[in-house]
């Protein structure tokens, strides 16, 4: 079993809780309206925009055994460039005001998980953001086009509203390959241990931010 098998069936559980919540369920059949989906993507925003950030001081803080590691994450950085304007994109596709929320501030599970991220990175171990890369990329593979199709049709949006959900379903499909080749070779005990534990706590943070969107708007989402 290579690490990244282990690594799925350690998160496994916590994988399905998150892909259970009832907001993923119901975005995945197109059961959601507008508010909602752009609110979902308000808190994309958020924390989309961190990513660059975040890549680029795990990169600064990792030692120098892992230098092949920093040359990957300079490959991830020219591919995630941008990506939050995107988001914001699809927002005002939507008839909403990207500048109002490009300058707002995140809910408060949003915050908790960028703040973890960078805690991990800076104060516990640069291995830690794997963990969130394959928590939010591994989401995108399994629901993002799928999603991305049942509400547009729904809602009856132009494609111009889902740039971020369709290209990051079709993008974090070869990022999934790119992400399990770096993930085996690491091969030091505890970075892997530490991983796990770290991917785990993604898993329930970003969990959290949909349970915050759900207690919001899922009792009036009606399309």
């Amino acid at each position: 079993m290579t690490f990244y098998e282990k690594l799925l069936r350690e998160t496994e559980q916590d994988r399905n809780i998150l892909l259970s919540l009832p907001l993923i369920t119901r975005g995945a059949t197109g059961q959601l309206n507008l508010e909602t989906y752009v609110a979902f993507l308000e808190q994309a925003y958020h924390h989309v925009k961190h990513t660059i950030p975040l890549l680029m001081l795990t990169g600064a803080r990792l030692d120098e055994r892992y230098e092949w590691l920093r040359v990957a994450i300079g490959e991830y950085i020219e591919e995630e460039m941008g990506h939050q304007e995107w988001v914001l994109n699809d927002i005002k596709a939507c008839g909403f005001d990207q500048e109002a929320i490009r300058n707002g501030r995140p809910g408060n599970a949003t915050e908790l998980m960028v703040a973890y991220a960078y805690d991990m990175v800076n104060r516990v171990n640069p291995i830690g953001f794997f963990g969130m890369v394959l928590v939010l990329e591994g989401t995108s593979t399994a629901v993002a086009s799928h999603a991305a199709k049942s509400i547009a049709q729904t809602l009856k949006l132009s494609p111009a509203s889902f740039t971020y959900l369709a290209s990051h379903g079709a993008l974090d499909v070869e990022h999934t390959k790119f992400y399990e080749d770096i993930v085996n070779k690491i091969t030091d005990a505890k970075d892997q241990q530490l991983l796990i534990h770290a991917a785990k706590v993604f898993y329930k943070l970003y969990a959290d931010i949909f349970r915050e969107l759900a207690s919001k708007f899922l009792e009036k989402d009606t399309v």
